[in-house]
């Protein structure tokens, strides 16, 4: 195992997470609410958000297995890598320039961004199973989830920083300072990314190939209906594949809403930003030890116990009221956020055929995408018929028990023989 490129791209989880923190979960969400969507009732303010999340992820539905195809059949994975993450930088920067008013051109380019984030991960996926063997996967994607939390916590820590105290930071006012934040997300994913460029590489018996990109995309929707088709000679992948769809739903839309719902119901934006904060760094030390407890207990038990955990707190969520209850719910999410995230990108590379990882992923991606179009969704519609978004953030609940009986019945031992017995 090459420990550099290991370290490398555990690295790059601290560079594009800033997104994750900053736009996606915390600092975004605020500003849409308050500045991009001023004149917006508020419960029409989080049907947009949504609508905006679910918009993106359909784009990356679309996307995803195209390009884990396409990536399979040239081998080669780092110019995806490199198209996204720069498309991902240069659309984050874009967000100084919005204003009042602008939710839509806002909602433009926290969607291309989006698509950047999700579509680079696919490709950052796919070299799991390439650069770590098996029995190390799980610490070592543990480690590149607490590694994205540090460096997205460090950069929304500085960011709480700057909206409080602008003019420490030469700045005139908390919007201002919003705005450059989002810029800060942009310069931070360039610059922390360039380790992954340096030393991390395709395989050195990747193929190439010189045909027409049209023609590779081409294939790589044949070859990704040919992937879907392959999922009924793997049984244990596709329980597995159904149970992901729904939790993993779950799990993003609680990050992409719970900002956005505490604006809605009167929580301030220095609690709502300082709660996130929390969990960033509750969830550093809660994704290595969720690591090691899965080396004791098994991959699958432990992913179990965070989903069920998942359910609770959505329940919880239902009767939020105050900026403390916000805090006690951002603690719990932050215990089990990362180690459920990690445990199940692990426990797919265990189920799928390793030469063709990169497609897997792509479906992997695929599956948790699409299922990922609807929470939000869900959220912001019944937030608009029903005048409080409360009865989305319970509709959650249902995700996360499907998700849980359907992990329930899945066998990963099973599932790695069929993977055997068909490479």
């Amino acid at each position: 195992m090459n420990q550099k490129a290991v370290r490398a791209w555990v690295f790059y989880d601290w560079a594009n997470s800033a997104f994750a923190t900053t736009i996606m979960a915390v600092v975004m969400p605020i500003y849409y609410a308050d500045i991009a969507a001023k004149n917006l009732a508020g419960e029409v303010k989080t049907a947009y958000w949504g609508y905006t999340q679910s918009i993106a992820l359909v784009l990356v539905f679309l996307l995803s297995p195209v390009l884990g195809a396409i990536a399979d059949a040239t081998g080669s994975k780092r110019p995806f890598m490199r198209f996204f993450t720069y498309m991902g930088v240069i659309a984050t920067s874009l967000l100084f320039f919005v204003g009042e008013g602008d939710w839509a051109f806002a909602s433009l380019l926290v969607i291309l961004g989006t698509v950047a984030f999700s579509g680079g991960n696919v490709f950052y996926d796919a070299y799991l199973p390439d650069l770590v063997p098996d029995e190390e996967r799980d610490m070592v994607s543990s480690r590149g989830y607490a590694f994205g939390y540090i460096g997205g916590g460090l950069l929304l820590a500085l960011n709480l920083a700057m909206i409080t105290f602008p003019t420490a930071f030469f700045l005139p006012n908390g919007t201002v300072a919003t705005q450059v934040s989002f810029l800060t997300v942009g310069i931070w994913w360039f610059v922390f990314s360039l380790p992954f460029f340096r030393h991390v590489h395709d395989r050195k018996e990747a193929k190439t190939d010189s045909r027409h990109p049209f023609l590779l995309a081409k294939e790589g929707v044949r070859s990704t209906i040919n992937t879907i088709r392959k999922l009924g000679r793997y049984p244990e992948l596709l329980k597995y594949l159904i149970s992901f769809w729904f939790f993993s739903d779950g799990i993003n839309t609680l990050i992409k809403m719970a900002t956005i719902y505490g604006r809605e119901i009167g929580i301030g934006q220095q609690d709502l930003i300082a709660a996130l904060l929390i969990t960033q760094f509750v969830g550093i030390p809660s994704t290595l030890l969720i690591g090691k407890l899965s080396n004791r207990l098994g991959a699958k038990s432990t992913l179990l116990f965070t989903i069920f955990s998942y359910f609770l707190i959505v329940l919880l969520g239902f009767f939020m009221h105050t900026a403390f209850h916000f805090y006690l719910l951002a603690i719990l999410v932050g215990l089990v956020q990362g180690g459920s995230q990690a445990l199940s990108r692990s426990i797919f590379s265990r189920l799928i055929p390793p030469q063709q990882s990169a497609e897997f992923f792509g479906l992997y991606g695929l599956s948790g995408k699409f299922a990922s179009i609807f929470g939000p969704a869900a959220f912001g519609f019944l937030g608009q018929i029903t005048g409080s978004s409360r009865y989305g953030i319970a509709a959650l609940a249902l995700f996360f028990l499907v998700g849980f009986i359907m992990l329930y019945v899945v066998d990963i031992d099973k599932g790695r023989k069929e993977v055997n017995s068909l490479s």
